[in-house]
């Protein structure tokens, strides 16, 4: 059953970012299905300078993040790597959850001709290697996540908080005291997360 918008709409996103873990993620192109089970994440919100919206920020780039929660929040990375993330909180306040590892599921074969790859655990290990995998680009920039493009399921796997782990985010040094705070999301032993 896909997440309702309600689950998108809190204000706390360290705290969706965290629950998040064990939904999944689909997409449907062409009527080719794929999707995985969310087995990283990480938090960001405009309070905090890892965001793009720091200190309510709005440019054309990052707009969508300040829509009501429930959309999909698509850029570019390096001019290379689409990433995609999950629009927090409430209409105004800029908060978003970026996917980063999933387990494959549906639609692998398909993953693996996408990523020229016979390896599953290399295919969905990174926010970059995902969107590929499951095609996902910036076209999907500001799609609804009830949409039937792209949406996230609670597919009945509740992980206990003994086995999620608790981290610093990844790759935003320029962020200072706050590169620390704990908002990366992991599933313990997880052979998916990204390296």
């Amino acid at each position: 059953m896909k997440l309702e918008v309600s689950f998108y709409k809190r204000n706390d996103v360290a705290r969706i970012a965290r629950e998040l873990l064990g939904k999944a993620l689909f997409t449907r192109q062409n009527g080719a299905l794929t999707g995985g089970m969310i087995v990283e994440t990480e938090a960001y919100s405009s309070i905090e300078r890892g965001c793009h919206a720091y200190q309510n920020r709005k440019t054309k780039r990052n707009e969508v993040m300040f829509k009501a929660g429930g959309q999909a929040y698509v850029y570019l990375c390096y001019g290379i790597h689409n990433m995609f993330n999950v629009v927090t909180n409430s209409s105004g306040k800029a908060d978003a959850v970026l996917i980063r590892a999933l387990e494959p599921i549906r639609g692998i074969d398909l993953m693996l001709n996408r990523m020229n790859s016979i390896d599953q655990k290399k295919i969905t290990s990174g926010s970059g290697k995902l969107t590929k995998a499951m095609g996902i680009d910036r076209t999907l920039n500001g799609v609804s996540l009830k949409s039937h493009r792209l949406w996230l399921e609670d597919i009945g796997c509740t992980i206990a908080m003994n086995n999620v782990v608790c981290s610093k985010r990844i790759g935003i040094d320029y962020a200072g005291k706050d590169a620390l705070l704990p908002w990366r999301f992991t599933i313990k032993n997880s052979q998916w997360i990204s390296k």
